[in-house]
């Protein structure tokens, strides 16, 4: 497989945890091992849009137990006798070989021969780079010449998808909190809907920094109902202390 794939580098590293969970695209090419009338295999495919069970594939590491995925879209880009060329949208922890596979059950067998991520959450082709192009702005940078390996790097908020609930803070709490305190009710200035208890959650500062990546020890509601008690536990520390 090709294509996309996120890399951290020194503070932002911390915040690799919030990635784990992010939606994938891809686009890959399944042979079918008969010839399908393209309209049956697009009526078999409709049958795999939305949330389906998976039992991940015997070399995996996971456990080999059933799951519920979904499938946000499956589009037939193209398709030349048995080969056919497609594109998908799917939930973290899918496995394309065995989506594949088990929509080939009913219309006599298909497998995977390419495969190429295309997005991670916002990560997209668009703003990526290919290993000879981060090598080469390398080693301009150890000449001295930093500016296209600067060009290369994105800020760690733009990792931060829409599915990541976030908290504002006080600048007041900050430096407790860049010191690995907890959060309290009296320093939040505003919550996001939904939050759980025990959810991953991210917090910033009122002007929009990124301070920490935190557990919720609270949900939503009670966060803004608590006059005391642990809001959300600090887990990871973001912002840098200026010294």
């Amino acid at each position: 497989m090709t294509g996309v794939l996120p890399v951290a580098l020194e503070n932002s590293v911390k915040a690799m945890q919030l990635m784990i969970g992010l939606n994938k695209e891809y686009v890959g090419l399944m042979r079918l091992h008969k010839d399908v009338d393209e309209n049956i295999l697009r009526e078999e495919i409709v049958n795999f849009i939305g949330k389906i069970k998976q039992r991940p594939p015997v070399r995996s590491a996971v456990a080999r137990k059933e799951r519920e995925r979904e499938i946000f879209y499956f589009d037939v880009l193209e398709k030349d006798g048995r080969n056919v060329l497609f594109k998908t949208g799917v939930q973290a922890g899918t496995y394309i070989r065995k989506l594949i596979h088990d929509m080939g059950k009913n219309i006599g067998g298909a497998n995977m021969t390419e495969l190429r991520r295309t997005m991670v959450g916002n990560f997209t082709e668009d703003n990526s780079f290919s290993l000879v192009k981060i090598k080469d702005a390398y080693e301009f940078w150890k000449e001295g010449d930093g500016k296209r390996l600067k060009e290369m790097l994105i800020p760690i908020d733009f990792a931060i998808s829409e599915n990541v609930k976030k908290i504002f803070v006080k600048d007041s709490a900050i430096s407790n909190i860049m010191n690995g305190s907890p959060i309290y009710p009296n320093g939040i200035t505003k919550i996001q809907k939904k939050i759980v208890a025990g959810e991953t959650i991210a917090v910033y500062s009122n002007k929009g920094e990124l301070i920490s990546i935190g557990i919720a020890k609270m949900d939503a509601q009670k966060m803004l109902s608590a006059k005391k008690g642990e809001s959300v536990r600090t887990d990871r520390v973001i912002m840098q202390k200026a010294y």
